[in-house]
């Protein structure tokens, strides 16, 4: 019973989810934000970097897609169909895509690993030093009537 109403909740909970997800509202599209985003196909900077003829004709068709009230997905998507995936900055958080935004901190943390792994056995693998000898009595007396001495003088 208990089982079954934990599942009951969990469905209504990624229901709720799923319905307000399809509700929420498109990002405002920004020229600014998409001159960034978007990459020059000729000179292969971002948009607000480049000058190019292509850049402009790009800069112009944002605007005007912009002024006709298209989301920033919706520009994208355009561009994309228009010049193919490698016009965007970043490259979309899905498919085989999804490695670039994984792999830098699956190599940095695989890194860090084989790292702590190499100090912790250097530091078992290390013989213990030898104990120092001892002074001899005499040697032993002779440097506390110099220390004596340096201390008084």
């Amino acid at each position: 019973m208990r089982a079954l109403l934990l599942c009951l909740l969990g469905l209504v909970t990624v229901t709720a989810d799923f319905a307000f997800a399809q509700q929420k509202p498109q990002p405002k599209a920004s020229q600014a934000d998409l001159e960034g985003e978007i990459m020059c196909p000729v000179c292969s900077t971002t948009l607000d970097q480049s000058d190019s003829p292509i850049a402009r004709r790009m800069k112009a068709d944002i605007a005007t897609r912009i002024a006709a009230g298209d989301s920033k997905k919706e520009i994208e998507n355009a561009l994309v169909a228009e010049f193919g995936q490698q016009i965007l900055a970043s490259p979309p958080k899905k498919g085989f895509n999804l490695l670039a935004w994984i792999l830098p901190f699956v190599v940095l943390f695989g890194g860090a690993l084989v790292l702590g792994l190499f100090a912790w056995r250097w530091s078992r693998s290390r013989e213990p030093s030898p104990p120092a000898p001892r002074l001899s009595p005499a040697l032993e007396r002779r440097v506390d009537e110099e220390l004596a001495r340096f201390d008084e003088g």
